[in-house]
């Protein structure tokens, strides 16, 4: 049984130093973390300037349609 354990024991610890050594693809997510930590930032800072934009856009928008669908004048 003890000899079981000890075979257990160092396998684990085998895995486990390769699990901590291994660096396939922990690149990519860090970038991607860090360009999705940027994201965040820049729309929070420029908030109210996305908000105006998109009011802005949606108002032409509506008017626009609305236009599009009006009667044409007698």
């Amino acid at each position: 049984m003890l000899n079981r354990l000890a075979i257990f024991a160092v396998l684990a610890k085998a895995r486990l130093r390769e699990f901590f050594t291994k660096e396939d693809g922990e690149v990519n997510i860090v970038a991607i973390v860090v360009l999705i930590g940027i994201a965040i930032v820049l729309a929070i800072i420029f908030r109210n300037n996305i908000s105006n934009l998109l009011n802005r856009l949606f108002n032409q928008v509506n008017s626009t349609a609305d236009n599009a669908i009006a009667p044409p004048p007698a």
